[in-house]
């Protein structure tokens, strides 16, 4: 079985593959090899030890994409600027490799000067979202970590705006003293609840925000209330800021079954309406148009 491709999407705290043919995926593997435990000359024998059965005579081609292409990763591939289509042919970095059996290459990410931000990996889950959706002109959230909102139009990324929400609700959660009141559970009253505040009034946020505790203390707020409000809160906020990257506008929706819902919920209170992708499906339909443009490239 030796695929005529490999698609890899490689995060800070995951390696994720597929082995690819003309049929679609053949295999896939993962591992916890993220670019966040690796020293630079540690990803080419992570990425062997975990695609080594895929690998036969002759070279395969990789294409990845992610934070193996950061400052940090394997290979700096340089970022882009908007507006741009998220991936174009020639534009790959050529990683080199010390196994013949290989080639490699990586997606730049996409660079915004004025707000500054950036994105990598998030770019290849749009330029495959427009491929299964050809034509889509509107707003594209990828909810997350790091939750990020773009605008696309022509087949590029004119403006994205990246949002700490993933993030910033772990730290709190886990972190922070709110942690005493959280439980497991989820109750979605609360959530509207915390999604209107947050919306309407988010420069209230940070006293929104210890009023979960205090609710908590002396007026019985549950464990689950409180989970389900402070993540409604924190969307909220997110939202209101984002309002100039979606409201009136069509939106697709990336990532995973779980956020994906949640924010379709809170969009739908906004009168929104949106359509979910999964994300791996975008993943891979956009590393499969870079590996298409390699093959046309080498012919």
């Amino acid at each position: 079985m030796k695929p005529d491709w490999i698609a890899v999407d490689w995060g800070t705290t995951h390696l994720r593959a597929w082995a690819m043919g003309a049929e679609g995926i053949r295999a896939s593997a993962e591992s916890d090899d993220g670019m966040g435990r690796l020293s630079r000359d540690a990803f080419e024998a992570a990425l062997i030890r975990l695609i080594d059965p895929w690998l036969g005579g002759g070279v395969t081609p990789v294409v990845a994409c992610g934070m193996v292409g950061s400052r940090q990763g394997w290979f700096e591939a340089p970022y882009r600027t908007v507006p741009c289509a998220p991936l174009t042919q020639g534009t790959l970095a050529h990683v080199p490799v010390k196994d013949p059996r290989i080639s490699v290459q990586i997606a730049p990410g996409l660079k915004q000067t004025k707000p500054a931000d950036v994105m990598r990996g998030e770019e290849t889950q749009i330029a495959g979202a427009l491929a299964l959706d050809p034509g889509f002109d509107g707003a594209i959230c990828l909810p997350g970590t790091h939750s990020k909102w773009a605008q696309v139009s022509a087949g590029e990324v004119v403006s994205f705006q990246t949002f700490l929400t993933g993030e910033l609700y772990a730290l709190l959660a886990e972190h922070s003293v709110l942690r005493h009141g959280l439980s497991e559970g989820w109750e979605d009253a609360y959530f509207d609840e915390g999604v209107a505040e947050g919306l309407s009034h988010p420069e209230r946020l940070m006293a929104q925000l210890f009023r979960l505790r205090a609710e908590g203390l002396i007026a019985g707020l549950s464990g689950p209330a409180a989970r389900a409000r402070l993540s409604g809160l924190l969307i909220g906020a997110e939202l209101a800021a984002a309002k100039a990257w979606w409201l009136g506008l069509p939106i697709l929706l990336i990532g995973s079954s779980r956020l994906t819902a949640i924010y379709a919920r809170a969009l739908a209170m906004q009168g929104a309406s949106t359509r979910s992708l999964s994300a791996t499906d975008c993943t891979i339909a956009g590393l499969a148009l870079a590996a298409g443009a390699l093959t046309r490239a080498a012919e």
